[in-house]
């Protein structure tokens, strides 16, 4: 077993009986505007719904760098009771000649500033690509059994509002004028990959996802196997997990690409891992490894980046 399903199973069945404790008051509060149709939902099956972001004059840019390569500008914007900072990084290249770029959602691993992630920004405008790098609630960390007590009490958890987060921000990506808004894809570092992989699952628009350093949480296997075994638990952790979103999305895509990167000496999530999520994917799909002993992104993963991002956007 897992860490993470471990901890997922030893909190399950306590916080189910906190969360009915909690229903009707929450169901009083959810309940302020029935009739209109909810923005936020999970299915029976455990996939998370959200009506798409459009955000017109509802976020802000100030321009932090300018060079003779690119600009770099500071973005605000209000998500689902928070305000969310990122960096935009454009490169000069091709939009000096009026030619539009394509564009990366960029989420950090867990305690990574955008500043911090900005590294693998610098390398992305190197080759032509724009991104846009956010701050992720909490930077990126998590707390299960928060979100699963917000769940079975009717409230949004914190983690479908960070994919929600992603959304908004790729959103914001396709209304700058240099960028290309029909090509599009999400890249993340371990946890921030597994919030891309569900990102770009729910934006139909976008055409590919490359997830460094990261995987599922194998929900399936641990439901399987009887280690979780009520029904609204299942369906929350399903919500999170990313490999709950390898087969069910798809269909509804433009024809895109799932990457995965990975060293095989990763000290914090083992290759093994990865592979299980890299098998469950369904659609058109890579995976690199190197060998360095490290977490996250290292310049050995550059020649696979630049291949793989060329064919996404091509």
């Amino acid at each position: 077993m897992s860490a993470g399903i471990e901890y997922i199973v030893k909190r399950t069945n306590r916080l189910h009986t906190v969360g009915v404790a909690i229903l009707i008051v929450a169901v009083a509060i959810s309940c302020t505007g029935c009739a209109d149709k909810p923005d936020w939902r999970v299915t029976d099956d455990g996939i998370l719904e959200y009506n798409k972001p459009a955000p017109g004059s509802d976020y802000r840019l100030r321009t932090l760098e300018e060079t003779d390569n690119y600009t770099l500008c500071e973005v605000t914007y209000e998500s689902r009771g928070a305000v969310i900072e990122g960096l935009i990084r454009m490169p000069k290249t091709a939009a000096g000649k009026g030619k539009s770029v394509p564009g990366v959602v960029l989420l950090p691993g867990a305690t990574v500033t955008k500043e911090g992630e900005q590294g693998l920004a610098r390398y992305l405008e190197s080759i032509g690509y724009a991104s846009i790098t956010i701050d992720q609630r909490n930077l990126g960390g998590i707390d299960m059994e928060a979100d699963l007590e917000m769940f079975l009490g009717g409230v949004e958890p914190i983690e479908h509002r960070m994919v929600y987060d992603a959304l908004f921000a790729a959103e914001v990506l396709r209304k700058q004028p240099n960028v290309d808004p029909d090509r599009i894809a999400y890249l993340g570092e371990s946890n921030g990959g597994r919030f891309a992989i569900i990102a770009y699952a729910l934006d139909s628009d976008a055409l590919g996802v490359v997830a460094i350093s990261t995987c599922g949480y194998g929900i399936d296997a641990a439901v399987a196997a009887g280690r979780i075994r009520d029904p609204e638990a299942i369906r929350f952790y399903r919500s999170i997990d990313p490999d709950t979103y390898l087969s069910s999305i798809r269909p509804h895509h433009r024809p895109g690409k799932f990457v995965m990167i990975h060293s095989l000496n990763d000290p914090i999530i083992g290759y093994e891992n990865a592979q299980a999520t890299y098998i469950a994917a369904g659609w058109r799909k890579s995976l690199h490894t190197i060998e360095t002993e490290g977490h996250g992104y290292s310049a050995e993963m550059n020649p696979f980046l630049e291949s793989e991002l060329a064919e996404i956007f091509s």
